[in-house]
């Protein structure tokens, strides 16, 4: 009765919290819901029509909506990034702020889910995939696992975050013996989440692109730079926006972890490429097509491929070197390339050329549709708008100091 009379209280201010804020904030709300909008009608002829308004066929039938899903994936898995030193080494200026990459965690599996609903041509099944309620053919169907890890690592941040702020809301210490299992269970939670969906595509045998030994620990190494770059960006723009403050040792911190794992996923990567192109074996055509050149020099995704590659190169450089990644101008722009070089690398470079040919030997040259593109923008969009409430609320009662008796005196 306590606690659920503590959890009342906490919801009435948060939802003060958010239907009060600048004409900035509202403005970006708006921005974000418009977004949607004009996603979800798009999203109400793909119902009404089918699958065929996208560019995905029986050669390609997995496309942006996929790709998009294992990069929400790798960012749901950025909290680890700041769990590690905050909790695992004490390190107190990432420990302020570990409550971020947590919340964006939740908001990314959010997305996740929607993504694998909007690919599936009969939606109203999606309640297959929920665990203990739908049928998941566990344990036999790899998606089953990743269902499991997903739904439990959602859950497992849902409980720590909840936890942190309705105690602080409440004028309470949060209870330490409670949160730190749950914190460093989050730790390995977050690397499974990303294994096992690597396994979806590594589990294909017939798909030599995928069939790789490498793939999982490649998916985590390219996971622990995306993440991270978002919450780079984010909390300078929140320094210099709002009460938010974190110190530089924390971003120059964040930055540094994000040049070693750029610097192992480009090490899998170098090792990817040598066994392919070292060996010539039939499979190179995968790269071929990937890269546009052999057979296919004309490639719709070589583009991505290439730029994916660079930024990586590019952003390894500028973050490896002390001076450059505490240069607020080319820390930021190298948050940016690797942003897009992860986004590049997951959503068009891992999944097309895995079906590109496909294992009749058939070349179809996807390429995502302005459905696909508008679906997806409103995913994106309501993902944005539920993590917007979550660090609009976490700033409110961590660094300003909103509680229940704020709240009762407004």
């Amino acid at each position: 009765m306590f606690s659920a009379a503590y959890f009342k209280n906490f919801v009435r201010g948060s939802l003060y919290i958010i239907t009060r804020g600048s004409g900035l904030y509202f403005g970006w709300l708006t921005l974000l819901i418009v977004v949607f909008a004009q996603g979800a009608i798009a999203y109400a002829g793909q119902l009404h029509t089918g699958l065929v308004v996208t560019h995905m066929r029986d050669p390609v039938s997995w496309g942006l909506y996929i790709g998009t899903f294992a990069f929400l994936v790798g960012i749901a898995a950025a909290a680890v990034m700041l769990v590690i030193p905050a909790y695992v080494y004490e390190w107190k200026p990432i420990k302020e702020v570990v409550i971020f990459g947590e919340s964006l965690a939740i908001a990314a599996l959010i997305a996740c889910i929607l993504f694998v609903t909007v690919d599936i041509g009969r939606p109203e099944r999606v309640w297959h995939l929920i665990p203990l309620v739908g049928t998941l053919h566990f344990p036999s169907s790899l998606l089953a696992w990743d269902m499991l890890v997903l739904t439990f690592y959602w859950l497992l941040n849902i409980v720590v975050v909840t936890h942190l702020l309705v105690r602080q809301y409440n004028g309470k210490e949060y209870l330490h013996r409670f949160i730190a299992p749950l914190v460093i269970t989050s730790i390995p939670a977050a690397i499974g989440i990303h294994t096992v969906t690597a396994f979806l595509f590594n589990g294909l045998g017939g798909r030599p692109y995928w069939n790789s030994a490498i793939l999982a620990p490649r998916f985590i190494a390219s996971a622990l730079c995306s993440g991270p770059a978002i919450l780079l960006v984010l909390f300078q723009v929140l320094r210099k926006l709002t009460s938010f403050h974190i110190r530089d040792a924390a971003i120059h911190k964040i930055a540094e972890l994000m040049a070693y794992a750029m610097g192992v996923n480009l090490f899998f990567m170098f090792a990817e490429l040598f066994k392919e192109l070292y060996t010539n074996s039939e499979h190179v055509v995968h790269l071929e097509y990937l890269f546009g050149y052999g057979q296919f020099p004309d490639s719709p995704i070589r583009f991505y491929a290439w730029g994916s590659t660079l930024f990586a190169v590019i952003e390894f450089f500028l973050f490896i070197v002390p001076k450059t990644r505490r240069n607020p101008i080319t820390m930021n722009l190298g948050a940016v390339l690797i942003f897009v070089s992860v986004f590049f690398e997951k959503g068009v470079s891992l999944v097309v050329p895995g079906f590109t040919p496909d294992v009749l030997g058939q070349v179809y040259k996807y390429a995502p549709s302005l459905t696909e593109f508008r679906v997806s923008a409103a995913v994106l969009a309501l993902a944005a708008i539920v993590y917007t409430f979550m660090v609009r609320v976490e700033l409110a009662i961590i660094f300003d100091k909103f509680t229940v008796e704020t709240y009762r005196k407004a």
